[in-house]
């Protein structure tokens, strides 16, 4: 049975340009804070990935602090700050704000006060893209770069956060962009690293990947590889809505990732169809994968003001761009065909 991946917000395959990145950064010893040669080669290696995912993200003028990922870097960002955000929020940024700001039927996020607010650009559960206000303190762009279009030079925002992995690099390792020169408080101390934000040796292979990633990945946009995904996944959303009326599509009004899909069928438990598909040869998500094994309504969905049986019974299904119409279609039928077993027991 041949596998098919479709959990693609959760996680991102390895690409072949990030792998090549990173087993040559392998092959150096050297400690990037070292002032000999080796130290000044893995450096340098550092210092390149910086200016590719600088000018990436369009933010010459701003400062590239690699961190963890994107969950360090919402904690780099935001502890201590005080700042107000919205329920549909990932957990890394709800953390550390106050979920107050409204959110319609869509998903989208009402935001009166921007210099006190943190606002995510995309929703990983439902795919809703946001239009980010002006003045924005920070926003959460993981799920977006690559994705749509996006510069940190034209946002208006004050300090972005991504990963590396949601863009075809390696897990475990993410950056925080901020005004050049402005100041953070470190939450790891130690040897002054990464201009004194944050201490510890620099991962220098995962940097590397990260920047061979989203260079590749601004290619792919450029190239506009995302426009035939987004007519795979509305001809998936329309099998399974001319099969399952009752099925509710989430934030289909809304502006939304080209890849994205949340549906939700009443009745029917995310992880039960989740594990449904797995059995089938099929990966997908019931949420975000930071919330895997727990068992409880989307706080997104919720949010946006779906009851509690429906929040439950979500599905994400996330694409990628080696995702096939073969693919699409074999998934909408084997859900399909498992959504009228259900049915037909609960008769």
């Amino acid at each position: 049975m041949k596998r098919v991946y479709l959990d693609h917000n959760a996680t991102t395959p390895l690409r072949p340009e990030a792998k090549a990145a990173m087993l040559r950064a392998m092959d150096l010893c050297g400690n990037p804070s070292s002032v000999h040669f080796e130290g000044r080669a893995a450096k340098s290696v550092v210092e390149a990935a910086r200016v590719q995912v600088a000018e990436a993200m369009g933010a010459g003028d701003a400062d590239v602090i690699f961190t963890s990922g994107a969950t360090e870097a919402a904690a780099l960002a935001l502890a201590g700050r005080g700042l107000r955000g919205a329920a549909i929020e990932h957990d890394a940024v709800a953390a550390w704000v106050s979920a107050d700001l409204g959110v319609d039927s869509d998903g989208r996020v009402t935001v009166p006060d921007p210099a006190a607010s943190v606002l995510q650009l995309a929703n990983s559960e439902t795919g809703v893209v946001q239009e980010l206000p002006r003045g924005l303190a920070a926003s959460d762009v993981t799920q977006a770069i690559g994705r749509i279009p996006f510069a940190y030079s034209w946002a208006g925002v004050g300090m972005v956060l991504l990963s590396a992995h949601k863009l075809g690099g390696p897990k475990g390792v993410g950056a925080l962009i901020v005004p050049r020169g402005a100041e953070i408080a470190a939450q790891i101390r130690g040897g002054g690293q990464e201009m004194g934000r944050r201490s510890g040796t620099e991962n220098v292979a995962g940097i590397a990947g990260f920047g061979a990633a989203i260079a590749a990945a601004m290619r792919d946009l450029a190239d506009e590889r995302w426009l035939p995904v987004s007519d795979l996944r509305n001809s998936l959303e329309a099998a399974i809505e001319a099969a399952e009326q009752g099925t509710i599509f989430v934030g289909k009004g809304a502006a939304r990732l080209p890849n994205t899909s949340c549906f939700a069928t009443p009745g029917w438990k995310g992880e039960t169809q989740v594990m449904a598909m797995d059995l089938a040869g099929f990966a997908i998500s019931a949420g975000s994968a930071c919330s895997s094994g727990k068992v409880k309504a989307s706080r997104a969905l919720m949010a946006m003001g779906h009851d509690a049986l429906t929040a439950a019974s979500a599905v994400r299904v996330s694409l990628g761009l080696e995702t096939t119409r073969e693919d699409v279609e074999r998934f909408a039928a084997t859900w399909i065909a498992a959504c009228r077993k259900i049915r037909a027991r609960a008769a």
